[in-house]
């Protein structure tokens, strides 16, 4: 029955925008049928475990000369308004400087033009997981959100934030004393205080030049001038996120799927 009413949602599937895309386009077969697989695949991970909200990372941007190999995260609510297992995430809105937070279905979630369907979820312990399930429950996903973007906001920035800095700051602000609207700067001071390290990404100036980094979506000025001569940015990547998790042991368990082939990750020792 289940499997039913999962083939026949995908039948009234409304198309969507991708993160940084504008154009609109109705889904191939091919693209539809991957990405149900995918979404499939993570829902029946996600209903082994009890937890009320998890994080899930995607490979869409293709960040290997980085080092990177998940470029998005969000957070995946079992009981959400729009349905069972909705992602919550900050997309940034058409290339331009703004953003928005989105509530969007495992399906669409897995067709916006990503290099592969390699995910990971990463389950939190029982307390944070309730006090995020209650942050996102409560439309106070904002308290913490700026509409200001930059893809390379700095990690400790007043002013700019990406997708990965509004999940960290949202990981932050479950963890403050109960408070009805948690503020960015709390959030961030937290951060500073258990010593998160945010990953180094080098860009340097022929390649900021040469490379098109000159956008709406781009701020290079939100780093000092320093950084912006070494080409050294430090930046909130998914990578720091699960980094700063699993040193703060915040990990109950983890799974993944890459290169075809799953893997249960260990939680923290």
């Amino acid at each position: 029955m289940k499997r039913l009413i999962f083939l026949i949602a995908l039948l009234f599937l409304q198309p969507a925008h991708a993160g940084t895309q504008c154009s609109e386009k109705i889904a191939s077969p091919t693209s539809l049928l991957t990405a149900s697989k995918s979404a499939q695949r993570i829902m029946q991970q996600l209903e082994k475990n009890p937890a009320p909200v998890a994080l899930l990372a995607r490979h869409g941007t293709n960040l290997d000369k980085y080092g990177l190999h998940y470029s998005h995260v969000g957070f995946v609510v079992r009981d959400h308004p729009d349905g069972a297992w909705t992602v919550v995430h900050l997309l940034n809105q058409c290339g331009s400087a703004r953003s928005d937070i989105y509530a969007q279905g495992l399906v669409n979630f897995f067709m916006d033009d990503l290099q592969s369907q390699d995910a990971r979820i990463v389950w939190l312990k029982p307390e944070l997981a309730h006090r995020l399930a209650v942050l996102l429950g409560k439309n106070t996903v904002t308290s913490v959100f700026d509409p200001d973007y930059s893809v390379i906001a700095r990690y400790d920035s007043r002013q700019y934030q990406n997708s990965t800095a509004w999940v960290l700051d949202m990981l932050s602000a479950a963890q403050l004393p109960a408070m009805n609207l948690p503020k960015r700067d709390h959030a961030q001071a937290l951060e500073k205080a258990q010593g998160f390290v945010p990953d180094i990404i080098h860009i340097d100036y022929s390649q900021r030049i040469l490379g098109g980094f000159f956008s709406a979506n781009t701020v290079f000025t939100d780093h000092s001038v320093g950084t912006r001569l070494s080409g050294q940015y430090k930046v909130v990547t998914v990578r720091s996120i699960f980094r700063y998790l699993e040193r703060m042991a915040m990990i109950q368990q983890q799974w993944e799927w890459r290169n075809g082939h799953e893997a249960t990750l260990p939680g923290p020792a």
